[in-house]
């Protein structure tokens, strides 16, 4: 007959065999400094003796408020996610909160269940890379109690502070480049398009175009998602078309469509980069300076996209009354590498 799991030690637990108060052992947990070191001591032999774990959950609810954090990404997989979660992580370090992270996968109901989850832990805050407009998603949050910082995104500054980069401004430093370099048919691959990041860079690329006064086009290939194989997909359609009407630069989305675009070109042996075509991508992640051709790119700072977006919760949390909600735009820049220069 199996025998009942034995239960945790409680608190009473540990005061009888220290032979001390509950209210003593409380203040060596919380308040130490208010107790004689040689009771601290007897209090902590006995914990360790029992084995004894402090319920902080328990403990948070009846505060209101815990020091962990939340973190909404939209893709784990992509590199440019989890340098601003590293960022993200590192601030809430140094700030004294731990911090839970959670991967959307571009799926607004995922998004959902976990800002339902972080408020029912009753987490402080929470940063978020929304899958699409996450206004109503973070009125209800903070109606809960729980602050909320926008990251990758902007927000209205009347509903919260936000963190973002002029993606409209990479486009245009990515493709005023190809043009540079003497590139005059462009192509853009990325989607898919109803992401707001991705729409800002195409917009910024048609704009550059445009200023090109005639001497450069553009043209756009969706792309099915933002990773390797989707660049791949859209790289072997390319090799399909007559070489005349072949792009003769590609631009983009982010560096895993270039990744793929390059392996395409190069599994087929057909096309050259940067000889027939010239590929530049975005977000400059590590291993874009380490392809078979280092990957031009636009960088963005996304480990300091992260620090800030927790710094500004931590500031909203622990200073309510004189915090006010701000909206911080990066700017990207251009790296330029071998995939861009003949």
């Amino acid at each position: 007959m199996p025998t009942s799991r034995k239960s945790q030690p409680s608190i009473q637990d540990v005061a009888k065999l220290a032979g001390v108060s509950l209210g003593t052992v409380s203040n060596v947990l919380n308040y130490p400094d208010r107790v004689r070191e040689v009771t601290v001591k007897k209090v902590h032999k006995a914990i360790q003796q029992l084995g004894f774990v402090r319920n902080d959950a328990a403990r948070q609810l009846k505060a209101g408020k815990s020091k962990a954090l939340g973190l909404i990404v939209l893709d784990a997989a992509n590199p440019f996610f989890s340098d601003l979660a590293s960022g993200a992580e590192d601030a809430a370090v140094r700030e004294g909160y731990a911090m839970l992270v959670g991967n959307s996968a571009h799926e607004i109901a995922r998004e959902a269940n976990y800002l339902k989850m972080f408020s029912e832990q009753r987490l402080s805050g929470v940063v978020i890379s929304p899958v699409d407009d996450a206004a109503e998603s973070i009125r209800q949050v903070r109606a809960l109690g729980t602050q909320a910082v926008l990251v990758d995104r902007k927000a209205d500054p009347a509903l919260c502070c936000s963190v973002s980069v002029d993606d409209v401004a990479g486009g245009r430093l990515a493709v005023r480049h190809l043009i540079e370099v003497g590139r005059h048919k462009i192509a853009f691959v990325g989607g898919p398009l109803d992401i707001q990041q991705v729409a800002d860079r195409l917009a910024g690329a048609k704009e550059a175009a445009r200023q090109s006064k005639g001497s450069a086009s553009l043209k756009t290939y969706r792309a099915k998602a933002q990773d390797v194989l989707s660049g791949r997909e859209v790289g072997l359609a390319i090799l399909k078309e007559p070489k005349e009407l072949r792009p003769d630069a590609v631009f983009a989305a982010n560096d895993l469509l270039a990744v793929g675009l390059l392996q395409a070109f190069a599994m087929q042996n057909q096309i050259r980069v940067p000889e027939d075509i010239a590929l530049i991508g975005y977000d400059d992640i590590d291993f874009a300076q380490a392809t078979v051709v280092p990957l031009s790119s636009i960088k963005q700072p996304a480990s300091l996209l992260g620090e800030t977006a927790l710094e500004m919760l931590v500031d909203e949390i622990e200073n309510p009354t004189g915090h006010k909600h701000r909206q911080i735009t990066f700017q990207p820049e251009l790296v330029i590498r071998q995939s861009t220069q003949s």
